[in-house]
C-alpha cells in the first residue's frame, strides 16, 4: 500500500508546484514591466564607474541619460561626483533600483552606474596621418604603435587598451575585418581607457604596414612558439633594442598573426618562459603577453628619457 500512498502524495503535490510556477511567472512578467526602461534608438548602455565617469568628462559621445542606484556608504561620494558631472553636461539623472540597472546592462557588473550614450567608433587611419605637432617625437625617434590583427574577445581588447594607455603606446590600430567593435564591455574591461584613448582602424593592414616600413619604421611581430615561424628572425623581447619608430603587431587569440602579415614583419619577439612548459600550456593570454612585451620595450623609453 506504500506505493499507492506515495502516488497520492505526488498527485496532491502537483497542483501546488504548478501553482507556484504560475505565480513565479506572473511575478516575473510584472517585474519585467516595471523594469522596462525604454532604450533610445541608436544608443548603448555604458556600465561601471570608470567608463561612465570618463565618458562624462570627455566630449566624445552624445550623452543621453545617467542611471544611478540609490547609494549609501563608500560609494556615496562617487555618486554625488557623477551627479555633478552629469549636471554640468546637461545630462538627466535618474535614480533607479539595482534590478533596473541589472536589466539595463544585461547583468554586467555596473557598480551602481549606467550611462546611456551614443557608441564610440574607430577612427580612420587617414585621421592618423596628421598627428598634432610634437605629439609623437620621443628621444631617438621612440614612437610605438600597437597593431591588433583580428582580436575578437571584448575582454582582451579592453585589457589591451588599458595596458597600451598605461605603458605609453602612442597609437592603437586594429584590423577592420574580424575585430571586436568598441562596445561597453570593452570600455569596462579597459577600466575606462577606451573613453580617453583614440583607437584607429584600417581595412588594409598590409598596405599600412608596407607604407610604415617605407617611412623607416620597424615592424615587429609577436609569437608564442618560435618554432612556428619561418623566414622571419625570432628574438627574445629582452634583446630588442628600440632605436627607431616601431609597430608591434599582435595576432588573434587562437591563430596568432596571419602568415601574410608575418612576412611583413622584420623580426618576431618571443617572451622567454621561466620553466620547461607542460605541453598544452605553452602560451600566455594575448593581453597579458602584450603587457609584458610593451613593458619590456617601453621601459627603454624611460631609461633614455632619464
Amino acid at each position: 500500500g506504500g506505493t499507492g500512498a506515495r502516488r497520492a502524495a505526488a498527485a496532491s503535490r502537483e497542483p501546488w508546484s504548478s501553482r507556484v510556477g504560475d505565480f513565479a511567472t506572473a511575478r516575473k512578467s510584472l517585474e519585467r514591466k516595471s523594469l522596462s526602461i525604454e532604450r533610445t534608438k541608436g544608443a548603448e548602455i555604458l556600465f561601471g564607474i570608470a567608463p561612465c565617469s570618463l565618458a562624462l568628462s570627455q566630449s566624445r559621445r552624445d550623452l543621453l541619460r545617467l542611471f544611478l542606484k540609490q547609494s549609501s556608504g563608500s560609494r556615496r561620494l562617487v555618486m554625488s561626483e557623477l551627479v555633478l558631472q552629469a549636471t554640468a553636461r546637461g545630462v538627466p539623472v535618474h535614480h533607479v533600483r539595482r534590478r533596473e540597472l541589472d536589466a539595463l546592462c544585461r547583468g554586467q557588473v555596473h557598480q551602481g552606474v549606467c550611462l546611456e550614450a551614443t557608441p564610440l567608433r574607430f577612427k580612420s587611419l587617414e585621421e592618423a596621418q596628421k598627428p598634432p605637432l610634437g605629439d609623437e617625437e620621443g628621444p631617438n625617434g621612440q614612437v610605438i604603435w600597437l597593431v591588433l590583427e583580428q582580436i575578437q574577445d571584448p575582454m582582451n581588447l579592453g585589457a589591451l587598451l588599458r595596458s597600451a594607455y598605461f605603458l605609453g603606446v602612442d597609437r592603437v590600430v586594429t584590423s577592420q575585418r574580424n575585430s571586436c567593435p568598441l562596445t561597453p564591455t570593452v570600455s569596462k574591461a579597459s577600466a575606462g581607457a577606451m573613453e580617453v584613448f583614440d583607437v584607429y582602424s584600417t581595412d588594409d593592414l598590409r598596405s599600412f604596414l608596407k607604407a610604415k616600413t617605407a617611412e623607416g619604421w620597424e615592424v615587429v611581430g609577436t609569437v608564442s612558439r618560435p618554432e612556428d615561424v619561418e623566414n622571419v628572425p625570432v628574438i627574445s623581447c629582452l634583446e630588442f633594442q628600440w632605436n627607431k619608430p616601431v609597430i608591434i603587431v599582435i595576432g588573434s587569440e587562437g591563430d596568432g598573426i596571419s602568415l601574410e602579415t608575418q612576412l611583413l614583419c622584420h623580426r618576431m619577439l618571443a617572451i622567454p618562459p621561466g620553466r620547461a612548459l607542460h605541453p598544452g600550456i605553452e602560451s600566455l593570454n594575448v593581453s597579458v603577453a602584450t603587457g609584458i612585451l610593451l613593458h619590456s620595450i617601453c621601459s627603454q623609453k624611460l631609461r633614455h628619457g632619464a
